[in-house]
């Protein structure tokens, strides 16, 4: 609670104080007038001086000055009737404020929460200096530099780590709540905390360009993007409000002039009085502050929830777009698959799955690849395990496009695509697997070959499936790959259509279609991490980027970033979007529709002052706790 909060929250307790001793008291006269008066000052001077305040700007209509013109209406009511009924417009303004102090304290635990869960930048860095540890600004540290992480301590920049093992904890950037163990090798992102060991990391970034800092952006950002009901909430706002005011005058003025002229009544102040006093409660119930308050913190609330599963969505706007899509894209490379070469099959010479001749198959192609840098290269020489003997090979020919000829133990060896074993006259058996084919002959006999393919993320056909449930109604597939590979990949993931052999252009022309062939309300997901998909992140309704390991260019492309780059949490954040409008929906139904009511009941005359700020005020307490739901969803 904050210094503002609790100077209200003091103001109400002294005012029911004070109305329970008045009660009690019962004080008559002048007396009378002057203590509920002061009551009446004392509980809602901020909100006459924000009234008079925005008279002065040219805002005159708005629900400070509902609140003023009615309260002030019916302290003057009182006061010429000489009824000294002053206790209303005082009880008018104590429920008010008791509205607007839960409101407040509402919108503050909300911002609370999400600035909890984004309190993750850090304050310095350690760099080592003449065999000491010293603290610098992050904002010092050049790209790089080695700086050291304690145990305890957040990681202050993106970087690779060096020397140390620890555990490490990402739960405030992916909602993740396992530590996540890593070691010399492993890339680090800045924003976790280190656990357990000391950490020497080589920063890759600068600290304005690592993943803290764009977190921290992105989530600024949010909150300046409005969506459609947001935004037509703001106008309604603008219009209904003088719309009220002159409509609480007409009913002030034409009823009693009705029966003036028409009904043969006497011009008095009791023929206008009854209906000034109805005029007055009209102004009360009219306030529409349920719908001004409850709408941005129901999307505020959303991408909070959002937020602390690892989702950031940069705006209300976004998230409500995200509640329409139906069709979501993937694509295939570092989104689906792991983006990395591994063996996943062995091979005779007749293209039967073998596993007592792997173990020749794999030396022989590991020791002919040991001196390339080559990604096929590297995959077969992390599939054999071992340190390849290069003095095991001698007389080394590398064919460019085609492979590797080495002598290995004296034998001539070859190992690479299909056209160098043509060159050589041996004609290998047709993989039926699809994937990168390596072939090996060995003295001009074939031997067989190995499969390496982009392996798929453990989470991929959950992932699918789940969107299923929330109701997407078509997933596609795009991809660079050749066709074989991309079809075996979307039928293992269970994906509707798959489109291969794309370039960046073709996958923007594909999106497109897709785009065109909806309906207009349907929208389009595109979800992707690399560079080569910034154009169509920013083609799509909405852009879905791997947040951990894709570009920069990819992230700020897009409109949602997944933290940990898991696709399970594309189904979440739909399903979170989508209660958020419905929350959205129900706040707005039920408003207008208790207001309509106590407005008709208001016009004639069966409801008092007492009933429309009180159905005012629940209502608008209806509506914040029902906004704040949006912060919490079901687990998938």
């Amino acid at each position: 609670m904050n210094r503002e909060q609790r100077i209200i929250l003091t103001r109400i307790i002294i005012s029911a104080v004070m109305i329970a001793g008045l009660l009690i008291v019962n004080p008559q006269g002048v007396t009378r007038l002057v203590v509920y008066l002061a009551l009446y000052l004392f509980i809602g001077y901020d909100i006459l001086k924000e009234a008079a305040e925005g008279i002065v700007r040219g805002r005159v209509f708005d629900e400070n000055f509902l609140m003023a013109i009615a309260t002030v209406g019916a302290f003057a009511l009182a006061l010429y009737e000489g009824s000294g009924d002053y206790l209303e417009a005082v009880a008018v303004m104590f429920f008010y404020q008791i509205g607007e102090f839960f409101q407040s304290y509402a919108v503050g635990k909300s911002r609370r929460n999400i600035s909890e869960l984004m309190d993750i930048r850090p304050d310095y860095a350690n760099v080592e200096q003449d065999g000491k540890i010293i603290r610098v600004s992050p904002e010092d540290v050049a790209v790089g530099q080695t700086i050291v992480v304690q145990p305890g301590e957040k990681v202050p920049i993106d970087g690779v780590v060096i020397e140390g093992e620890s555990s490490i904890d990402t739960s405030a950037l992916s909602g993740e709540s396992l530590p996540r163990d890593v070691k010399a090798g492993d890339e680090i992102i800045s924003g976790s905390i280190n656990i357990s060991g000391v950490l020497n990391v080589c920063t890759t970034k600068e600290f304005g360009n690592s993943t803290v800092s764009k977190i921290m952006q992105l989530v600024e950002d949010s909150a300046s993007r409005k969506s459609k009901s947001e935004d037509f909430i703001a106008k309604f706002a603008r219009i209904y409000t003088p719309a009220v005011c002159y409509g609480a005058l007409a009913l002030a003025l034409l009823p009693p002039l009705f029966l003036i002229v028409f009904a043969g009544e006497t011009l008095s102040f009791a023929t206008f009085g009854s209906w000034a006093y109805r005029a007055l409660v009209f102004l009360v119930i009219s306030c529409p502050c349920a719908l001004v308050v409850s709408i941005p913190l129901s999307f505020f609330a959303g991408i909070g929830g959002a937020s602390r599963n690892g989702v950031l969505v940069k705006g209300a706007n976004i998230l409500e777009t995200l509640s329409k899509v139906k069709t979501v894209v993937f694509d295939k490379t570092g989104t689906l698959t792991k983006g990395v070469f591994e063996v996943i099959a062995y091979h005779d010479a007749d293209d039967r799955d073998i596993q007592s001749q792997k173990e020749q198959l794999l030396e022989y192609a590991a020791i002919a690849e040991s001196s390339s840098s080559h990604p096929i290269a590297k995959s077969l020489q992390q599939a054999y395990g071992h340190t390849p003997e290069r003095s095991r090979m001698s007389q080394i020919k590398e064919i460019s496009g085609k492979g590797i000829i080495a002598t290995i133990d004296g034998k001539s060896v070859a190992v690479g695509n299909e056209k160098l074993m043509l060159d050589y006259g041996i004609t290998p058996c047709r993989c039926k697997k699809a994937g990168t084919i390596v072939y090996l002959s060995v003295e001009g006999k074939y031997l067989g070959h190995i499969v390496l393919g982009d392996v798929v993320k453990p989470e991929a056909a959950k992932a699918v499936a789940d969107l299923r449930q929330v109701g997407i109604t078509r997933t596609v597939m795009l991809t660079g790959d050749t066709k074989a590979v991309a079809e075996q990949t979307a039928l293992a993931l269970g994906i509707d259509q798959v489109y291969g052999e794309l370039l960046p252009t073709d996958k923007v022309s594909q999106v497109e279609k897709i785009i065109n062939s909806q309906t207009k309300t349907d929208k389009t997901a595109f979800v992707g991490d690399g560079i080569n998909d910034a154009p169509v992140l920013s083609r799509a309704d909405v852009g879905i980027a791997m947040g951990a390991m894709g570009s920069d260019a990819a992230i700020e492309a897009a409109d949602v970033v997944l933290m940990d780059d898991d696709t399970t949490k594309i189904g979440k954040a739909i399903r979170i979007s989508r209660k958020c409008l419905r929350i959205v929906r129900e706040n707005i139904v039920m408003a207008l529709g208790v207001k309509g009511i106590c407005l008709i009941l208001g016009i004639v005359g069966i409801v008092n002052m007492w009933l429309a700020i009180f159905a005012d005020v629940v209502v608008m307490v209806l509506a914040v706790l029902n906004a704040i739901r949006a912060m919490y969803v079901r687990k998938i």
